[in-house]
């Protein structure tokens, strides 16, 4: 039971300071405009999938953007890109979760930056500004460009720290 008790306490510990870190990257270390945003947010999804899996990563992407927006906003709340954060979270938990390869990071970023950033939350800012897709997405490429290396470079060294800190927060 007091294993059960110190793991707790050890994961809602990992998640608060996980939530912190993603909104301070996303909102205040990263480069914003209406429709582009370059920075770092990612890496806090990251560690939590890298630590305990889907479940853990969803529920910190998920309170990080909600309490980012509520706490900072950068414009009106927008549910759509929790969903995003929701579905990135699951992105990186079951793809990065116990099984890192360069080609499951590759994957991974390919998936976040074309499929969720460049598709889902383009569809979003034209949902939320009224302008047509086509016209948002084309401004969005430059953000992939950007943050495809910037992602798959950023995991890969992280990759070679975490397993250290990985053992000394799980035991």
């Amino acid at each position: 039971m007091k294993k059960m008790n110190t793991m707790n306490t050890k994961m809602l510990v990992t998640a608060s300071v996980l939530i912190a870190l993603q909104i301070i990257l996303s909102r205040f270390l990263s480069i914003n405009a209406w429709n582009l945003k370059i920075g770092f947010a990612f890496v806090a999804i990251f560690v939590a999938a890298y630590f305990y899996g889907p479940a853990f990563s969803v529920i910190v992407a998920v309170i990080s953007d909600v309490l980012g927006a509520l706490l900072f906003p950068s414009g009106a709340f927008f549910p759509g890109f929790t969903v995003t954060a929701l579905l990135t979270g699951l992105l990186y938990g079951f793809l990065l979760y116990k099984k890192q390869t360069s080609g499951r990071i590759l994957m991974t970023v390919l998936a976040d930056q074309l499929i969720l950033g460049l598709v889902v939350n383009t569809y979003w800012l034209s949902i939320l500004y009224g302008t047509t897709f086509g016209a948002v997405v084309v401004t969005r490429i430059f953000q992939c460009l950007i943050m495809i290396p910037v992602q798959y470079v950023t995991i890969s060294l992280l990759m070679k720290k975490l397993p250290a800190l990985r053992k000394e927060i799980l035991r």
